[in-house]
């Protein structure tokens, strides 16, 4: 079932679009998915400025009524080889009220038609092996595996923390 959602993108200085990004963003972040570890307060206080301090970052929310359901957190990176932008989905979260409910699909059309605007060349994104149901969800967006020569393989993910 398809829920009757309001997608919208998140506004950093209103007030209800930072509580409901945080909020979520911790729910996230509780989450085995997430890693299982609530955010450090300085994160949840911080997080709205900084992000509105950066404006290659946007995110967008899906309300269903006065509820924050969804949140999805982008950044926009640099293709060289196309010489355009890109758009990085870096989180993705759905309360699990509404998860089968095609959530991220509303929410990917919306990060997808910011992108066109922004001229970006591809939407990128990272998700856990594991994750299947979020794996079968961006299969059916249009996401696949990245790779240039299948003698090379695909492409992996790999961090260095600092």
């Amino acid at each position: 079932m398809k829920s009757m959602l309001d997608i919208v993108r998140v506004d950093y200085a209103n007030p209800l679009h930072a509580r409901a990004l945080t909020a979520l963003l911790d729910h996230y972040a509780r989450d085995p998915a997430g890693g299982g570890q609530p955010l450090a307060p300085e994160v949840l206080a911080g997080l709205p400025a900084a992000l509105a301090a950066r404006p290659q970052a946007f995110s967008v929310l899906a309300f269903d009524g006065e509820q924050a359901v969804g949140l999805i957190n982008c950044i926009e990176g640099f293709s060289t080889f196309a010489c355009k932008p890109l758009v990085n989905v870096h989180d993705v979260v759905v309360r699990a009220s509404h998860r089968g409910q095609r959530v991220a699909q509303q929410m990917l059309a919306a990060v997808e038609a910011e992108a066109r605007r922004r001229g970006a060349c591809k939407l990128t994104l990272e998700v856990l092996s594991a994750n299947a149901s979020a794996l079968r969800a961006y299969a059916r967006e249009g996401f696949a595996d990245y790779g240039l020569d299948p003698a090379f393989g695909t492409a992996r993910f790999m961090q260095k923390k600092l």
